[in-house]
């Protein structure tokens, strides 16, 4: 019996397809991540017998990045990261262990079908899997196939089982597309950002962004948004004048007629049109036309339109209605949301997608009556050759997607509904008058065949008046004449619906990268989103736009992007080689670099009006340990201290507060120390400003606080305050927070446990001894006599945090609350991992258990 590996893509998306094929009859466990299933079922394979493992990746395996010394920032010339510096694939998420669990589960398998997304994003996961699994596969026998690509669309039966019946080959040419659109976005992305970014923040302190950054597609995206508000700014208003005249066809109703002429700049022309028309006291009819015309239903739905739907008319960020809809997807409701094609092909099955329909209250008559009549067949759209348009592939209710999941998936829905109805038809009527010598028209519509506006009422034909029944030559007494001054108005600040459109249409990103690159900006501080989700550059996206036209235009406008997507396509379609693409167009971009670093003092000119330099902001913190003057702690992003003495910054720990912590200093550098703290159910710990940028010992990296020091002799150090290994994660160190009494806890210097005990305890002291069990620290903990939990009245006590019974009661793990998820020892909680074994720094042993009290010790602390 041969055994078959099979990988989806999310851990959701394997369980449903196994389901599927294994008609429900499997079994399932827990993968060695604890993240990924394994379902396993036995069945045939190619008309054989075979045992399938279902599992699946959680995207991509591994990611590029840059390797050693070209990932710091302060050794290496962004220059050299476009040619100079190796790349190399890393795991995209260490803590999955993700290659490891798929080469325990590839171990001894004999084939492998590939079920990741049909997309070139898919296309490249197939071969990260690949990259793992083969090396302990069975090898093949002579030419014996073993590697399979199933190609589907959605989650539904027949799709799933279509896909295993037809199974093809993972396309090579697709993946490398996207290596090299991976590659040149972070050479070129990297190169940009920190030279700009180190060169203007080590200038300006009010920028209010951590980073600077620049991107191939981010720049032109940021570039639309500029460009709308100079026109803004640069819109100087006209006055004009319209001749508005009403009739009376009735005595008691009025008819407003649209002037011919729409209107003139000129007051004193305006007003002799008026003075003219004022003379006649009737309005004649000269002609009376009626026309049947038809409002199209639309095109099938691909993902930029509905990204355009979601931002404009149901309040959704593009990001956030991609995720909504990939849910829907993998949840079995639509199709594949990823599309570029708005044409069905002919073998799709739209009667069998309607009749899901069939019984939801909101459109059941719509769809029975379709299905009765006959549907139309659906518009003739694009075929981009990847997936049909998104659809709704099974019946839902709102109960069953609550809040912004049920009205995707009612727009999907109603918009899938509204192809297949028929066009909207309507009579519009005509009539012309004349007044004098100028001429007057109203314009009146009446629905004749609703179609698709039944299920779609917001295309629906407006309620106007009905026009009067009139014939030419018919005489109507007017009702006034009148002069209307009015003036032109500026356009508004782009949506995002219309960046999208943008977007698009000049070939900025693809419909799956599109919301991420308008999500960017939005994160970057270069705009902020106002009212109908409109996009509004902010001062620093506006210099920075301003500046590249400056000083070269295209690293903004979207015209080199665009053709360098061509060239990607290209490379995925196997018309151009990989290699020559990528040479290229790094060169191109690094003469660019070069010409943008000579030139820079053209955007600074434009910073310098905008932003204050560093001198010039914030407020005096802290002592400098070189010249003894007061440092100034800069608040805006990046919070960081400036020395205007000895013009030297030094950046401090993100998202939390900073403040000076009781003038004590650093017995290396003599800087005053500070005090970093997340809140009051987070965590905080001191540092000094000099060795958290310039790491005084070995073992130290940049951006340790005191709570990581490995100084032997210093009251703040993680030698003197250290008591035990975390109980959660590998590498730290649990801390104690001299500072947090009398509601005491010590806290992980590397993950985000902290563990809060002996409240209302007068004094917490770390003790030199250490436990005979664990060999953590001790802890010397002195109560007041009123307030002591200690048994006997006892007020003083010195044992293990871990071990001790009388501590038992009083030691409660909790996770620390952080502002923001990108602290840098932020981790998610992981159960059962022990204290484990090693040595603290500065001599003093980490907690060592035996292996027949960890569960004991997991318990205890979760």
């Amino acid at each position: 019996m041969r055994t078959v590996l099979m990988v989806a893509e999310k851990p959701s998306l394997a369980q449903s397809i196994a389901k599927i094929l294994s008609r429900g009859n499997m079994s399932s466990r827990k993968g060695l991540n604890g993240v990924c299933s394994v379902h396993e079922y036995t069945g045939s394979f190619i008309g054989q017998s075979a045992h399938f493992k279902m599992t699946s990746v959680c995207g991509h395996v591994m990611t590029l990045d840059f390797i050693g010394k070209y990932n710091s920032w302060d050794k290496v010339d962004p220059a050299e990261l476009f040619s100079k510096a190796p790349t190399e694939k890393k795991e995209a998420n260490p803590k999955l262990t993700m290659v490891k669990f798929l080469q325990v589960e590839g171990r001894g398998c004999d084939c492998i079908v590939l079920w990741l997304d049909c997309d070139k994003e898919g296309e490249n996961i197939c071969f990260e899997v690949l990259d793992a699994v083969l090396p302990v596969m069975n090898k093949p026998r002579g030419t014996e196939r073993t590697i399979y690509r199933a190609k589907f669309s959605s989650i539904t039966d027949t799709d799933i089982c279509n896909a295993m019946n037809h199974l093809g080959e993972p396309n090579r040419n697709e993946a490398l597309s996207v290596d090299a659109r991976q590659e040149l976005d972070l050479r070129i992305g990297c190169a940009f950002t920190r030279f700009q970014t180190k060169y203007f923040q080590g200038k300006y302190g009010n920028l209010d962004s951590s980073l600077i950054s620049f991107g191939p597609c981010q720049t032109p995206t940021l570039g639309f948004c500029v460009e709308r508000h100079d026109k803004i700014q640069s819109f100087k208003p006209e006055t004009y004048w319209v001749l508005q005249a009403k009739v009376n066809p009735e005595k008691e109703s009025s008819l407003t007629l649209d002037w011919d002429r729409v209107r003139v700049f000129d007051r004193e022309v305006a007003q002799m049109f008026l003075n003219i028309t004022k003379m006649a006291k009737e309005a004649k009819v000269e002609s009376v036309s009626k026309k049947e015309k038809v409002k199209q239903r639309p095109l099938a739905l691909n993902t930029v339109e509905m990204l355009r739907v979601a931002s404009a008319a149901l309040g959704m960020g593009p990001q956030h209605a991609m995720q909504i809809a990939e849910r829907l997807y993998t949840q079995g409701y639509i199709s594949y949301p990823r599309t570029e094609t708005t044409h069905y092909p002919e073998n799709f099955d739209l009667k069998g997608c309607l009749r899901q329909q069939a019984n939801n209250p909101y459109w059941a008559e719509t769809v029975k009556a379709l299905l009765s009549e006959g549907i139309n067949r659906p518009r003739k759209g694009h075929d981009a050759g990847d997936h049909p348009p998104i659809t709704p592939m099974r019946a839902a209710t709102e109960a069953e997607l609550g809040g912004d999941g049920w009205r995707l998936y009612e727009y999907i829905t109603r918009h899938f509904i509204a192809t297949v109805s028929a066009d909207c038809k309507y009579l519009q009527t005509t009539i012309s008058f004349s007044i004098g010598p100028e001429r007057f028209t109203c314009v009146g519509k009446v629905v004749t065949s609703p179609g698709f506006t039944e299920i779609m009422p917001w295309h629906s034909i407006p309620l106007e008046e009905s026009l009067p029944h009139c014939e030419k030559g018919d005489l109507f007494p007017i009702g006034e004449i009148k002069l209307l001054e009015k003036q032109t108005s500026p356009p508004d600040y782009l949506t995002e619906a219309e960046l999208i459109t943008l977007m698009e249409k000049h070939g900025i990103g693809t419909d799956a990268s599109i919301p991420v690159h308008i999500n960017n900006i939005c994160q970057r501080n270069y705009v902020t989103v106002e009212s109908g989700r409109r996009l509004k550059p902010t001062n620093l996206g506006i210099v920075l736009v301003h500046g590249y036209y400056k000083i070269d235009a295209e690293l903004v406008l979207p015209t080199i992007r665009s053709a360098v997507e061509k060239q990607l396509n290209l490379i995925a379609l196997g018309k151009a080689n990989y290699h020559q693409v990528l040479e290229h167009t790094l060169d191109i971009f690094k003469r660019k670099f070069h010409y943008f670093v000579d030139s820079i003092a053209g955007m600074d000119e434009l910073m310098e009006v905008s932003f204050s330099p560093l001198a010039a902001t914030g407020k005096p913190l802290s002592r400098c340990g070189k010249c003894h003057r007061f440092m100034k702690y800069i608040q805006a992003k990046p919070s960081r201290l400036h020395c205007s003495h000895c013009d030297d910054t030094y950046s401090l720990p993100q998202n939390g507060t900073i403040k000076l912590y009781k003038e004590l200093r650093c017995p290396l550098d003599d800087f005053e120390l500070v005090l970093w703290s997340s809140g009051s159910r987070g965590k905080s710990y001191p540092l000094c400003p000099y060795c958290y940028n310039h790491p005084p010992f070995r073992d130290m990296k940049k951006g340790m606080g005191c709570n990581e020091c490995t100084h032997p002799t210093c009251q703040h150090s993680l030698s003197m305050l250290g008591i035990g290994q975390c109980v959660e994660c590998e590498n730290g160190v649990l801390v104690l927070d001299s500072t947090s009494g009398p509601k005491w806890k010590m806290a992980c210097n590397k993950c985000n446990v902290i563990v809060h005990f002996f409240e209302n305890a007068h004094k917490v002291r770390v003790s030199p001894e250490t436990c005979d069990l664990c060999e953590a620290a001790l802890v010397d903990v002195d109560f007041n006599k009123a307030k002591s939990p200690l048994p006997g009245d006892e007020t003083q006590h010195s044992g293990c945090v871990f071990c001790d019974p009388v501590f038992q009661d009083l030691v409660e793990l909790k996770h620390a609350a952080m502002r923001h998820p990108m602290h840098r020892g932020g981790q998610g909680k992981r159960q059962g991992r022990g204290r484990g074994k090693g040595r603290r720094p500065g001599g003093r042993l980490n907690p060592k258990k035996p292996k027949d009290k960890m569960a004991a010790l997991a318990a205890y602390f979760v």
